[in-house]
């Protein structure tokens, strides 16, 4: 039996043949094809495929008109290596300077086709803690540390650390508190981890979770709440590219623009992406967070 991630390459690779060959493929048809969830299809392009000349246009995934992936006779050991070398050139530091070394032993070429811009913190000074967390919630163990909140002194936390999670480029340890209370905590204010005896036990939801939020604003104690939104002429294409989390394209207008809807659990969700796109991608409903927006916008304009 194939082990997870053999799968998920072959799925890949896969699709990526079949795109490069020219084919049209949909998300619920590729879902069928592999016997997996179309949420699991989405996070493949969005997650995994972020790299590469693919879009999505009226539900259908294309490869972009004048674009092939050079075919060789190892492509899938070389589309891997140069995605992992790109990523953990993006990490830097000391990690960065390490990877490379591992890398130079088992490519043989410099040049490398795909760059990626990941704009990611350098975290190599909180490896020793980070090995931990890893430990930590692959054996699903309890754990103590210190945290440096910046608004108050450092204190200890006991907590069960569930993901370590990239948002917009900053690391974040998500984990349950004493009260089952997830927490999102900044790696680098992290230190003094020490591993417990006690085992901690975890549903699937909170994959689903990490997998539908838009950053690391989300609440985990909140029901979600959906928000339409209106992607003008001019970014439209960049949203169907790479769609948001829990993404649905509602109507194409004839002005170029698209109509969306995404989920969110908390308005700080997707006030950072509309903020990133003004004026560009307006809130339609509900009509209080709009508001909200507007209020927010107008208060920054008077003291600024």
């Amino acid at each position: 039996m194939k082990h997870d991630y053999d799968k998920i390459l072959t799925r890949l690779f896969s699709t990526l043949a079949r795109l490069n060959n020219g084919d049209v493929l949909s998300t619920k048809e590729l879902a069928e094809e592999y016997n997996v969830t179309t949420k699991t299809i989405q996070r493949d392009f969005q997650k995994l495929l972020v790299n590469f000349p693919v879009y999505q246009e009226n539900r259908k995934w294309k490869m972009q008109e004048g674009y092939k992936i050079e075919k060789s006779k190892d492509i899938t050991e070389l589309l891997v290596l140069n995605i992992m070398a790109k990523m953990a050139d993006e990490v830097g530091g000391s990690f960065s300077r390490t990877a490379k070394h591992i890398f130079s032993k088992i490519k043989n070429e410099e040049f490398n086709p795909i760059y990626t811009k990941l704009s990611m913190e350098d975290i190599s000074s909180k490896l020793p803690e980070i090995q931990l967390l890893e430990q930590a919630i692959r054996e699903k163990k309890v754990i103590s540390c210190l945290y440096d909140n910046e608004k108050e002194r450092a204190k200890r936390e006991i907590l069960k650390p569930l993901k370590i999670m990239s948002s917009e480029g900053f690391w974040y340890l998500v984990a349950f508190d004493t009260e089952d209370y997830i927490r999102k905590l900044y790696v680098k204010n992290v230190s003094l981890v020490k591993l417990d005896t006690e085992l901690f036990s975890v549903n699937d939801d909170i994959d689903e979770m990490l997998i539908n939020a838009q950053n690391i604003w989300f609440q985990s104690d909140r029901e979600p709440f959906k928000v339409r939104l209106i992607a003008s002429a001019e970014i439209a294409k960049y949203f169907r590219r790479k769609p948001l989390p829990t993404q649905h394209n509602e109507k194409e207008n004839e002005d170029g623009s698209l109509e969306l809807r995404v989920s969110i659990t908390y308005y700080m969700e997707i006030f950072s992406v509309v903020k990133y796109w003004l004026p560009h991608l307006k809130i339609v409903e509900p009509v209080w967070l709009k508001e909200k927006l507007f209020e927010s916008l107008t208060e920054f304009i008077k003291e600024n």
